[in-house]
């Protein structure tokens, strides 16, 4: 007789799976959450206060990242990066995250590894506010190699309709202000693991305290607090959230039609990682910023005189002006990056 266990699929492990998660998802519940843990579907209410409110939807994965998680065995901070991806689309938006689902497949259960995961996501979750109300684990023998981890999310937010960013208000002359991004968050892993291919994931990396695996691994920065407390200000024209395609491919994505940005690279720091990235390559710096944020995870788009207020209110994200909106097209640098 051949089983479904046979096949590769542990039901019984699936229900301790369940029964390990349990606490950390509903410990990311208020009251606004309708269904049980367990149930088919979960929903959670609109907050009051609304006049016309537009439920905003993003989906998204962590990406390779997740092949130097399970070459490390570093799990910890890949839910940040799930949740960050999805939310921080959503704050580019101007929306408010409600809600969280994850999608977690593998070749086979290991507790320890996928405990962890959910961990990480209920941990994100928690920090932007949003109820992690679903999700679903997967095993998916013969499909995926008995190792194999893929990870998938999506959130559910809310804006009020009349302000919700869509770029339509901003003029040539408005200031950009970048929040900072300490590390590679969840992009590019594609180019990092072929410039870090054969390395000892436990070598120093260079100019680091952490090791390589460490140091490439560490979370991606929750922005959507930051951002959205600084849209609720009402003095945010624009935002943009910079993942895949580095800041000339998302920061077009904000601006009206017949605008452009000039970046001045002097107002930030490019961090470590990312110079050790493009000398190991060696990557030319044009390439590196088609791949990676280079220090700038989001950019909110402002009034000049709005810009100090900005500044202020999203300090705790290392926020400073770094640009101007202009006329011309596509996005150009004031100097050399280097």
């Amino acid at each position: 007789m051949t089983s479904y266990r046979e096949a590769g699929v542990d039901l019984e492990g699936a229900d301790r799976h369940v029964d390990a998660i349990s606490s950390l998802v509903t410990a990311t519940w208020g009251d606004g959450v309708v269904g049980g843990f367990g149930g088919f579907a979960a929903g959670i209410e609109l907050p009051a206060g609304y006049q016309r409110p537009v439920l905003m939807l993003s989906t998204d994965g962590v990406g390779t990242k997740l092949a130097l998680a399970a070459a490390t065995s570093r799990w910890s901070g890949v839910g940040h990066d799930l949740v960050a991806m999805c939310v921080d689309d959503l704050a580019a938006a101007g929306a408010r995250p409600l809600a969280f689902v994850d999608y977690l497949a593998v070749g086979a259960l290991q507790p320890d590894r996928d405990t962890a995961i959910v961990a990480s996501i209920a941990e994100a979750c928690a920090l932007v506010g949003a109820a992690l109300v679903g999700g679903e684990t997967a095993e998916h023998p013969g499909v995926m190699g008995r190792d194999d981890v893929d990870l998938a999310g999506t959130a559910l937010g809310v804006v009020e309709r009349a302000a919700r960013l869509d770029g339509t208000a901003v003029r040539p002359g408005d200031a950009i202000v970048g929040l900072l991004s300490p590390n590679l968050r969840s992009n590019g892993f594609s180019l990092v693991r072929r410039v870090f291919a054969g390395a000892d994931m436990d070598d120093p990396m260079p100019g680091e305290t952490g090791s390589i695996g460490e140091v490439l691994l560490r979370p991606s920065v929750l922005y959507s607090p930051h951002v959205v407390a600084a849209v609720e200000s009402g003095r945010v024209k624009a935002a943009a959230h910079v993942t895949g395609g580095g800041l000339p491919g998302n920061l077009p994505r904000a601006l009206p039609d017949g605008c452009g940005a000039e970046l001045d690279p002097a107002t930030w720091d490019i961090p470590n990682v990312f110079r050790v990235v493009a000398e190991r390559g060696p990557v030319p710096w044009k390439e590196m910023a088609l791949a990676f944020n280079l220090g700038i995870g989001f950019c909110l788009i402002v009034a000049p005189s709005d810009a100090d207020a900005v500044v202020a209110a999203t300090a705790g994200a290392g926020s400073r002006v770094v640009g101007t909106v202009t006329t011309r097209p596509g996005v150009a640098f004031r100097r050399p990056l280097e």
